[in-house]
């Protein structure tokens, strides 16, 4: 037992001290490096089908289509015996004549335009399952400062991103493995008017297993829980 104890002393030692000599660019590019060796998500062409999980409801399947160089985006979801279709090409909303339909015999009114969901639904495949080599976008910041967090029972490298005014207000921790620089976790919080942390918002996501898609490396499961009290909210499965 004390051999152990002080062989995890020196892990640790060892992980605060090369924290500290690497920036949060070096560590970014470290894990872009293992998720996207070949630079391929700026020209990602393919489609993900993923099935949703969550508790007390019947699970979703989707089928994702993004051709990044196209600047094209299609979703269809399925739940039970509803399907439903968001597609954009080149920013422009495409609305097919089943959800013309669909829309139409709505009877509550709509928080959002279909245009607006799709848009939604577009930034947030794309975000997701182009991480971590979306962190490159403009207007992302990245914090200079590497640390080592202890989440989960496990040692990871860790950096959090703030995001300029126009791209978004929530605060982003990114977790990698200190040995590949596998992205394993991310944390998102929400601020204040004052862009102060609330620490009972938001999210954490605990990334399992990989998936090769187009020779990038993606989770193949994403599990969501609320970082006030663990509550598990679901989990997205890539299963082709």
């Amino acid at each position: 037992m004390k051999t152990f104890t002080i062989l995890l002393f020196l892990i640790l030692t060892y992980l605060k001290s090369f924290s500290q000599n690497i920036s949060g660019e070096q560590l970014l590019e470290k894990a872009i490096s293992y998720h996207d060796p070949e630079e391929n998500w700026k020209t990602f062409n393919g489609t993900l089908f993923i099935t949703m999980e969550t508790p007390n409801s019947g699970k979703r399947d989707s089928e994702v289509t993004i051709n990044l160089p196209k600047s094209y985006f299609k979703l269809i979801s399925k739940r039970d015996s509803l399907i439903t279709t968001h597609t954009s090409d080149k920013g422009a909303c495409i609305i097919t004549k089943s959800d013309s339909l669909r829309i139409a015999k709505q009877t509550t009114k709509l928080n959002r335009s279909h245009c607006e969901t799709t848009e939604l639904y577009k930034n947030y495949y794309t975000y997701l399952y182009g991480l971590p080599m979306k962190l490159k976008n403009p207007g992302t910041n990245i914090s200079d400062k590497v640390e080592t967090k202890r989440f989960k029972g496990k040692d990871y490298l860790t950096f959090r991103v703030d995001y300029d005014s126009q791209v978004g207000s929530d605060v982003w921790y990114f977790y990698f493995n200190p040995t590949t620089y596998a992205m394993e976790i991310y944390q998102f919080f929400k601020t204040d008017d004052k862009g102060k942390i609330k620490p009972d918002s938001g999210e954490y996501i605990l990334l399992k297993d990989e998936a090769i898609i187009n020779h990038i490396k993606m989770p193949k499961a994403r599990a969501w829980f609320y970082n006030k009290d663990d509550t598990y909210l679901g989990t997205d499965i890539l299963t082709q």
